[in-house]
């Protein structure tokens, strides 16, 4: 298996460095070619934004920093296995290997489950605990259709 530990290393130090400053104990780190192009520590409760985990953070600095958002190249390194959400991220930035040193049981036992997450993502939205309301006759479909004619469109 091709990893670089001491990349892992330095996810887990980010997240103790967390910890000390208020923050969650999570760190991520994301290199490209073994050289670190990204990384961040968890600042949900500092930033009061629910989507500041260490991961987003880490994908968006380096998706700034190499100017594209296609990742595919790079390798993302984590405290810990990512939750739903920064998996979810990290397929759409394309990243295609993920190492990490903890499991979502672990960070269960220290209080961050994400199993109800998990359990809803398979779930019909009208079976969701979050009430879901799709207005079909909205419009919606018409966003897609222009998109599909759109010349100058770039996939991702």
């Amino acid at each position: 298996m091709n990893v670089d530990r001491s990349l892992l290393q330095r996810a887990l130090r980010l997240a103790e460095k967390g910890i000390s400053e208020g923050h969650g104990p999570f760190g991520a780190v994301i290199a490209l070619g073994g050289k670190i192009v990204g990384e961040a520590s968890n600042s949900v409760v500092k930033s009061g934004d629910p989507t500041a985990h260490a991961e987003i953070l880490a994908i968006r600095e380096a998706a700034s920093i190499l100017r594209t958002h296609d990742l595919s190249s790079c390798v993302l390194y984590s405290s810990c296995e990512p939750c739903p959400m920064c998996l979810g991220a990290i397929y759409w930035s394309g990243i295609r290997k993920v190492v990490y040193a903890a499991d979502r049981h672990d960070a269960e036992k220290s209080g961050f489950s994400d199993k109800l997450i998990y359990d809803e993502l398979a779930l019909d939205p009208g079976a969701r605990k979050i009430e879901f309301v799709r207005l079909p006759d909205a419009g919606g479909e018409e966003v897609f259709r222009k998109w599909d004619e759109f010349e100058n469109k770039v996939p991702y």
